[in-house]
């Protein structure tokens, strides 16, 4: 059974790519176009990991990794953060609030995929 792997991202080009990305690592992928489609679809079956940008209309991915942590039922979900914003600061809240990892954009195609394949192996 392949890896659940959703994909979070409001930029429709970046949605499409990474989808492709982690289709040909062998992932099952679902996507969702802001934060709150992606709880919703984290509410109905939850994925092995999420590959989430933090700004996104409706619910910024700070925010969705925050209720994804407090939720008990969902502490196994693995959540890389991805955002434009490469500062420290944003790097050290998203892994504050309990993302895993923390990619930049614009970010190589290779270091997305080795990212999620270490994670899901641990």
């Amino acid at each position: 059974m392949s890896k659940q792997i959703l994909v979070v991202d409001d930029e429709p080009n970046i949605l499409l790519s990474l989808e492709f990305l982690m289709k040909q690592a062998k992932y099952t992928v679902k996507t969702a176009r802001d934060g709150e489609e992606a709880l919703k679809a984290v509410a109905d079956a939850p994925p092995d990991l999420i590959l989430l940008d933090v700004n996104m209309p409706k619910c910024t991915g700070y925010q969705v990794c925050e209720t994804i942590r407090a939720n008990p039922d969902w502490q196994g979900v693995r959540i890389i953060m991805l955002t434009a914003k490469g500062r420290d600061i944003e790097r050290e809240k998203g892994l504050a609030l309990g993302a895993d990892d923390y990619i930049t954009k614009p970010f190589a195609t290779q270091e997305v995929v080795d990212k999620v394949k270490e994670l899901l192996s641990e």
